[in-house]
Formats: structure tokens, sequence, C-alpha cells
């Protein structure tokens, strides 16, 4: 069951991929989640570079809230945001919302 679910991520994933793309002037703030914490990047797809990146060992809303704060320290601006084939809920969209108070424009 769990390789099925993450292989429709994967697939989610793969098609929002193709349409997404980030440049030095709007990078691509990617989150991951996981059972145990929460982790997102800055990425210039266009040179293959890392930005910014910042992750935290809280896997809970609160900690997506943190990780959202940490991020905006480190860059504001515009940019474009990859849910990375997770569903725009609960720590992602904590996350996306908190991002955007942080001074991140997406």
């Amino acid at each position: 069951m769990a390789l099925q679910k993450e292989l429709l991520r994967q697939r989610r994933k793969h098609r929002i991929r193709a349409r997404i793309s980030g440049t030095v002037a709007r990078p691509r703030l990617t989150v991951f989640r996981s059972l145990k914490g929460i982790s997102a990047q800055l990425i210039d797809d266009e040179n293959g570079v890392t930005l910014a990146s910042a992750s935290l060992k809280k896997g809970n809303i609160e900690g997506a809230r943190e990780l959202a704060k940490i991020l905006g320290l480190k860059y504001t601006g515009q940019c474009v945001f990859d849910r990375n084939g997770y569903m725009y809920h609960g720590r992602v969209k904590a996350f996306a919302e908190s991002a955007r108070e942080a001074g991140l424009i997406f």
C-alpha cells in the first residue's frame, strides 16, 4: 500500500514539474515532508543551484510554520511554489501561508 501511495505522489510530482521551473528571478520553492520532519529549498533550475534551504525535525504544523519563518529570513522576493506532489493541506498549507507572511511572494 505504501509503495502505491508513493508511486501516485511521484506521478503527481512529475506532472507538476513539467509545468513549473525555477529561474534566478523566480526560484522554485519546493517542500518535502516526512513523518519526522519537514524541509524546503529554493532552487534555480536553469543553473541547477540551490539558493537557500532549511529543515526541521518537527513533523507537525507548528514546525512547518517555524520552517517558513526561517526560510523567509534567508530569502525574500518572488518564487514559484512546488508542493512536490503533496496535497495543499495540513503541513504544506501551513508552510505556504507562513512563507507568504515571512515575505515570500508566490
